[in-house]
């Protein structure tokens, strides 16, 4: 007897199939990388990001940036630590757009810098990791909307600016000389320190009044402009990762426990913009679209039937070599008594489903033999052989049993 098994063709493709297989996931890559430098081409003149005096987007602050020139404050762009400490003076406003992302090395030191200088420093949006340290006594509270508010409170450059759309978070001052103005929920988004050196702080608890779509709303420009121009001087820091000063943040923190527990540490979700996280979102979705595509099925699996018929004696005798390369004796054990069961069953009046049942296949056996079922047990649904001799043994008498089912 002979059967007749299916492969498949394992000729390697040629470099033309190679090519039309591959030239639609090419062309994908290729118009890919020419809109991303068109669109680096187109922007990358006036947009360099949140809050950046340089950038006339959305949410850029040029538009502020420009005003406070005309009249006559001096705009600096700082991006590191040592920038800002070099920059801040008595007649100076040092503006922190992102405290959070300082390491807690990074704002004791900004704080011990702009403490003694008769200066201002204003901080947007500083939450529970940096306001414990910049602003000692201030706690964050939670968020509020931002929205319409009216002043509320003896601040001039407030009283002046009338109502400002202001929100975001919230501050709370015991027993400290501030100016609490703009409350949502009973606590101030916008808050004032004042300092025994002549020097103050001021706390936004939104940015939303610097942006250049918000600049024109309601008081925003009249506030931004008073509390950014209160001096000469106005130093804009955006704080870098790049910035040699948070790299060696972990050397100046060694042994400071409690230093870190004052102003929080940041983890390394906190330090990755917002930005490239989406972009990684969209990245990763890409590729599973890609792989999808890729992987799609062009209808159904056909087998092919070769023109090479095999002896099925080979097939066997393959299998055994296999098996005894691995010794793999219990499978070969398995696999002879499965198919002894398979045979015996229907001689002794079992169905196919009960041919491997114990229950069912022993009493019908030994009631045909007239033999014990012990030694059938161990015939039939015994453990391994411990050796090839053994395994030899197993065989001869599985092919006794049979003999004797079908003559008796």
């Amino acid at each position: 007897m002979s059967v007749v098994t299916t492969a498949s063709s394992s000729v390697s493709p040629t470099p033309r199939q190679v090519w039309i297989r591959m030239r639609g996931l090419l062309l994908a890559v290729l118009v890919l990388v020419a809109a991303g430098i068109t669109l680096a081409a187109t922007h990358s003149g006036d947009r360099h990001g949140r809050l950046d005096p340089r950038s006339a987007d959305r949410y850029g602050s040029r538009a502020v940036a420009e005003l406070l020139k005309d009249r006559g404050v001096s705009v600096r762009v700082v991006t590191t630590l040592k920038g800002a400490m070099s920059a801040a003076g008595p007649d100076t406003t040092l503006l922190v757009t992102a405290p959070n992302l300082l390491t807690p090395y990074q704002q004791r030191t900004l704080r011990s810098a702009t403490t003694d200088r008769a200066g201002r420093t204003v901080l947007l949006a500083a939450g529970p990791l940096s306001v414990g340290v910049l602003a000692p006594g201030v706690r964050a509270e939670s968020s509020a909307p931002v929205t319409t508010r009216a002043p509320r409170c003896s601040l001039d450059a407030a009283r002046q600016a009338g109502e400002v759309e202001t929100g975001g978070l919230r501050y709370a001052a015991d027993n400290l000389d501030a100016l609490a103005c703009y409350p949502a929920g009973g606590l101030p988004t916008v808050l004032l320190l004042r300092h025994p050196a002549g020097s103050d702080t001021v706390l936004l608890g939104s940015a939303d009044i610097l942006y250049n779509d918000r600049l024109d709303s309601q008081g925003n420009a009249s506030l931004a402009l008073q509390l950014l121009g209160s001096r000469s001087h106005l130093v804009w820091y955006l704080p870098s990762l790049d910035d040699a000063s948070a790299a060696s943040s972990g050397e100046h923190n060694a042994g400071g426990a409690g230093d870190e527990g004052a102003g929080g540490e940041s983890s390394f979700m906190d330090l990755i913009p917002s930005g490239w996280l989406w972009g990684t979102l969209q990245l990763a979705l890409a590729a599973a679209l890609a792989a999808a595509w890729r992987a799609r099925r062009l209808g159904p699996v056909i087998a092919e039937r070769l023109p090479v018929a095999i002896r099925a004696s080979e097939s066997t005798e393959g299998r055994a070599r296999l098996h005894r390369k691995t010794n793999a004796r219990d499978r070969a054990a398995d696999s002879l008594r499965h198919a002894s069961r398979t045979r015996v069953a229907p001689l002794v009046g079992v169905s196919p489903q009960d041919a491997h049942s114990p229950a069912v296949l022993l009493p019908a056996v030994s009631a045909r033999l007239s033999t014990t079922d012990s030694g059938l047990r161990e015939l039939i649904f015994g453990s391994a052989p411990s050796d090839d001799t053994a395994l030899v043994l197993l065989a001869d008498q599985l092919d006794s049993l049979e003999r004797e089912v079908r003559t008796s």
